[in-house]
């Protein structure tokens, strides 16, 4: 997503921006704000997001309830997919999950002993339960064998086929997702986790009447608040495009509204995005492997169809949906928005969908390009007075703050960026997204390319303002 233009004042006031959260406070000065602290003997453990860290009761000064927020959920540019809770049972028990997942790892050993017993059925079972807590921990790659293996075993089980339609769209495979997504439902007509699955490929394959009916259809079997998102959505998406025209070029289907955009104007995007697909792919690689959907709108049916905060002036959750009321031509700032907001499904697919929000914008700005420009003056002390939002607070989605509030958000994101490029590299950047797509949390990304966990990083970027911007 890109936030409209917002001149960046009055930041100092910005510190409290949503619900409370608790706030470490170390005997170095510095502080770390969690959703959740807690003792534990000679530790305090505390929450950010999905993540646990644990840090020593020796060095910390004191902990305050309250403080800046975590946000919601960790939500990357990208939809997340919906929660998956299987009706149909492997042959599965309690002592094949014991024995196959061990120290928090598969044992890959414990999984070649159960194939070589020749039972397909338990090895399909031993293969997905790999693939499931590769899955649920973020490593793509390694969930995508166990998963194939699987399906190997037992190339129509139903749960099977609906995970690793899930893993396809996560990373960016819709239309090899979509196959086997029909395949679970015509195993198991009566499952609502294939009829969602489904759904889902559709929505993301541009075919939206059908994913309208799988998602009523799942519904009709089993009521669920996500679902009933899903549907509103694509319901607004069909209400709003039914009469919208369609192109389509080498890697993009483009929507328009016929008489809101000119046949000239509509091969500048073409072009402009086609132009910026191969700027990304040498900068980033890993391009998406479907042709990326993409629609203009008028302001008005921009806001109808994402629900978007009114700070918002582009979005990408899946789909590249983008204003363009009034333009005859693809403008200097039009052109930076198509850029950030194709970034954003580089990005996912490098990072199998696991980039925390303020690294997805950071990158996304950058690649734009964008500098920090006046806004590095402000920033700089924001960071040198403590005032900044924490990045570990910017891990979750942006889409709650204020229009203010998600502006700053954005200009910390491109200045952590900013500084990780100047200070390593873009190479360092793609090794950080290739490790979020292996399992990794963010901060242990971090660790392993740049050698900085949060506090240091913030450390590091505070100096860094300083010398670039400060007085």
């Amino acid at each position: 997503m890109r936030p409209r233009v917002i001149i960046l004042a009055g930041l100092l006031a910005l510190a409290p921006l949503a619900a409370s959260a608790d706030t470490i406070h170390l005997k170095n000065g510095r502080s770390i704000v969690a959703d959740q602290v807690r003792e534990s003997g000679s530790h305090y453990e505390y929450s950010i997001g999905d993540n646990t860290y644990a840090i020593p009761k020796a060095a910390v000064d004191h902990i305050d309830a309250g403080g800046m927020p975590s946000s919601s959920p960790a939500v990357s540019a990208m939809p997340d997919l919906p929660a998956f809770s299987p009706v149909t049972r492997l042959a599965e028990d309690s002592s094949v999950y014991a024995a196959l997942v061990k120290d928090d790892k598969v044992n890959a050993d414990v999984l070649s002993g159960i194939e070589s017993k020749g039972n397909a059925e338990v090895s399909a079972t031993a293969n997905f339960i790999a693939g499931k807590f590769e899955f649920d921990h973020g490593n793509i790659a390694q969930s995508r064998q166990y998963f194939e293996s699987a399906l190997r075993f037992q190339p129509e089980n139903s749960t099977i086929l609906v995970y690793y339609s899930a893993l396809l769209i996560r990373t960016g495979n819709a239309s090899q997702a979509l196959t086997y997504a029909q395949r679970a439902v015509a195993a198991a007509p009566s499952s609502p986790d294939a009829l969602t699955m489904l759904g889902y490929a559709e929505f993301a394959s541009d075919r939206t009447k059908e994913a309208i009916a799988s998602w009523n259809k799942s519904l009709e079997l089993r009521p669920d608040p996500a679902v009933k998102q899903l549907l509103a959505k694509a319901q607004r998406e069909q209400s709003v495009e039914s009469q919208f025209s369609q192109g389509e070029s080498s890697h993009f289907v483009l929507h328009y509204e016929g008489h809101q955009t000119s046949e000239a104007f509509r091969a500048q995007v073409i072009a402009a995005l086609e132009s910026d697909y191969d700027d990304l792919a040498r900068d980033l690689g890993t391009p998406p492997r479907d042709n990326i959907l993409v629609t203009l709108y008028t302001e008005q049916a921009f806001f109808d169809v994402t629900d978007a905060p009114s700070w918002s002036g582009a979005m990408n959750d899946g789909k590249l949906r983008i204003p363009v009321n009034g333009l005859t031509t693809v403008t200097p700032e039009l052109a930076r928005v198509l850029k950030h907001e194709l970034a954003h499904s580089f990005i996912n697919q490098l990072s199998g969908g696991r980039c925390p929000p303020w690294l997805h914008e950071g990158i996304a700005q950058l690649l734009e390009p964008k500098s920090l420009g006046g806004d590095g003056h402000q920033l700089a002390v924001l960071f040198k007075t403590q005032q900044n939002i924490p990045l570990n607070a910017l891990e979750g989605s942006f889409l709650n703050f204020s229009g203010g509030a998600a502006y700053l958000a954005y200009a910390e994101s491109l200045a952590a960026v900013s500084y990780i490029n100047d200070s390593y590299g873009m190479g360092d950047i793609q090794r950080i997204l290739q490790r979020l797509s292996q399992g990794s949390s963010t901060e242990a990304a971090l660790r392993a390319t740049i050698h900085s966990d949060y506090g240091q990083l913030e450390s590091d970027l505070a100096r860094y303002l300083a010398d670039h911007y400060g007085d």
